[in-house]
């Protein structure tokens, strides 16, 4: 995801579900706590699950700012506070480590993993790659109007998604700046 601009509104959030980078979120209350209370007090991101939902899921996600060295290592399950004490607990296996040489958020297609940090978008303007929404040829055209896909009409997949929004098919919560014929990349504008 690129962030082309962006208005006042960005949040920290803990992400309630396995989310791709890109997709639009609503807020929603959590129970992950982390370094004794770290996380208590962000807001909850998760994909919207029925058409209710996608009116209210007008935050693009991303990765949060991170500034540890490269290599970086996303350990999972996550335990910070279990872990200081070695591997004497049962709980503390099994125990696997994704490697990133890069910071994720500077790649495409990422997911960002439930419980993890993140940083919700409100208005602004932001591009995604193709594949990162549900393709019409309407979507071609600047000024159309974009809803956020949801799971139970949508399917899980492509919850979260933006795609054509018209009278049956939910409130438009973007709507579309451009689209690269070149490579599929779509420009949107967040709408508050």
């Amino acid at each position: 995801m690129e962030i082309n601009s962006y208005g006042d509104t960005i949040l920290g959030v803990v992400a309630m579900e396995n989310i791709v980078e890109g997709r639009m979120v609503c807020l929603d209350a959590h129970l992950v706590n982390e370094d004794f209370g770290s996380k208590v007090d962000l807001p909850g991101a998760r994909l919207p699950d029925t058409d209710a939902d996608s009116t209210r899921a007008r935050y693009c996600v991303t990765f949060s700012v991170d500034n540890r060295q490269l290599p970086m290592y996303r350990e999972t399950p996550s335990f910070t506070s279990a872990l200081r004490y070695g591997w004497d607990q049962a709980a503390n296996s099994p125990f696997a480590a994704t490697v990133f040489l890069t910071h994720p958020g500077n790649m495409i297609g990422q997911t960002i993993p439930s419980g993890y940090s993140a940083l919700a978008f409100g208005e602004g303007i932001y591009t995604v790659p193709s594949g990162a929404y549900i393709y019409s040829a309407n979507i071609q055209i600047p000024g159309t109007p974009l809803a956020a896909a949801n799971t139970a009409d949508d399917g899980a997949a492509s919850a979260g998604m933006l795609k054509e929004a018209s009278g049956s098919t939910g409130t438009a919560v973007a709507e579309v700046v451009r689209y690269y014929t070149t490579d599929g990349r779509l420009t949107f504008k967040v709408l508050h």
